[in-house]
């Protein structure tokens, strides 16, 4: 498929105003508009990005939002589990 061809098919047969999906004319970071004769560099999957520095940029700041969740999520679980612990110790201390 000719370039012209290919940059004409993404940008022309874009379902509009799905909700939840990324306009393919701006840059999902930047909001920079994005030229039909320049590149687009996508990241999980259809969302573009002008350049590979906001695409790395946005990648990072999934990374660091990853890490976060993963820190909150270990805290929850840690809390769940002694809470659990404590209601065992008192039913035991009840029942004897």
């Amino acid at each position: 498929m000719a370039p012209s061809v290919a940059c004409s098919f993404f940008f022309d047969n874009e379902l509009l105003g799905e909700p939840g999906m990324p306009a393919m004319d701006t840059c999902a970071l930047c909001a920079k508009p994005l030229a039909r004769d320049s590149d687009v560099f996508m990241y999980r999957g259809d969302t573009p990005y002008c350049s590979e520095e906001c695409r790395d940029e946005q990648m990072h700041l999934d990374a660091v939002c990853a890490k976060q969740a993963a820190r909150r999520q270990q805290r929850f679980s840690a809390g769940t589990e002694s809470h659990r612990r404590q209601r065992q110790s008192r039913n035991v201390s009840v029942a004897s």
